[in-house]
């Protein structure tokens, strides 16, 4: 079987280790480079302890080799400084970070604190959210993935937002509970143990990065909503869980959300309808996602009010950042959507 060959840059933190993790057992990739300029010359083993049994050393960024496709796991502000050179290099480039998410260069300014770098190629970009752009993907030579608490809030929204069903007048509240691996493995004060064990610690009440990228992919027929975003970190490696409460119009049922999310979660094989009448996980639960590709969506309905509740959930590692990454690829090459990506979640963990 021939292969195509891939690379990573700034393969060292949480996100390249997981992508590497992928692409090392994809039946349609060999991994070419994975670049580091903290660990360059050593293995990667060093900072992936799970890889070991992969004889592979990190790159420096300056021995980078032409691939076919270039994966781009840098911190933001990083990539866009450096897109020209790097496309360059690959056919295809999948970027992971912030650098080409949003449409609207002065965006940047307010919701990253810096002025791009590059605004020409924020048009000619793709955004990497499959189950919207799937068809634009497959064309696509720059495709840049969203967020993690993005992704969670907006899979979970985006098909009432798109059926009408969403008062335009009232506000959507979301709420999203995410894992330490969600800030990266670089060392701070607050990710020591002593400060992240057992806590509950809203870190991002307003102002979150990602609000950018919610009101952007619901902001249909020209209509912005009301998105007021608050993030929360929990004592948990991986996982979010976006809590988000939306206000229907008069009229609409629950059988009409059924209908709404039936049809939007129909030949799309990351997304799942959880909604159970027994058990303990009858809603969206993060914990028995980890290592998967999936998002489950699950709603409740206010019998008081015309609240309506959406809980959407996801192992930010995966479906928020190198599993979305790898279906993105999959798509663009013309491959199963699901191919390097059929990890079913463990259970009890």
């Amino acid at each position: 079987m021939e292969k195509i060959n891939v690379s990573v840059v700034g393969a060292s933190g949480y996100v390249g280790g997981e992508l590497l993790r992928l692409l090392l057992k994809h039946p349609k990739v060999s991994l070419k480079q994975a670049t580091s300029e903290t660990y360059k010359g050593q293995f990667i083993k060093i900072i992936h302890p799970n890889l070991r049994q992969f004889g592979i050393k990190f790159a420096a960024l300056d021995q980078l080799e032409n691939c076919d496709v270039l994966f781009l796991c840098l911190p933001h502000g990083m990539s866009m400084n450096q897109i020209n050179e790097l496309k360059a290099m690959a056919k295809i480039v999948i970027d992971l970070s912030g650098d080409f998410r949003l449409n609207i260069p002065e965006l940047y300014e307010k919701w990253y604190g810096f002025n791009h770098a590059n605004p020409s190629l924020l048009d000619k970009k793709v955004l990497g959210l499959p189950e919207l752009y799937k068809e634009n993907i497959k064309k696509a030579n720059l495709i840049a993935c969203t967020g993690c608490m993005s992704t969670t809030a907006i899979l979970g929204l985006y098909p009432l937002i798109q059926a009408g069903v969403v008062k335009e007048d009232q506000p959507i509240i979301i709420e999203a509970k995410t894992g330490s691996s969600a800030s990266g493995n670089k060392l701070s004060k607050a990710s020591l143990h002593a400060q992240r064990s057992g806590v509950m610690r809203s870190f991002k009440p307003t102002s979150h990065r990602h609000t950018a990228e919610i009101i952007q992919e619901l902001t249909i027929d020209g209509k912005k909503p009301q998105v007021h975003f608050s993030a929360t970190a929990v004592e948990a490696v991986r996982g979010i869980l976006a809590t988000s409460h939306v206000f229907l119009k008069q009229g609409v049922t629950e059988a009409d959300i059924w209908q709404i999310y039936r049809e939007f979660v129909k030949d799309k094989p990351f997304l799942r309808i959880v909604k159970e009448q027994k058990g303990n996980y009858k809603y969206p639960e993060p914990k028995i996602l980890i290592g998967t590709n999936v998002c489950e969506i699950g709603f409740e309905k206010d019998p008081h009010s015309n609240r309506l509740v959406v809980m959407s959930a996801l192992d930010n590692l995966m479906k928020g950042a190198a599993g979305q990454a790898i279906q993105c690829l999959n798509i663009n090459q013309g491959w199963e959507e699901d191919l390097g990506l059929e990890t079913v979640g463990l259970y009890p963990i």
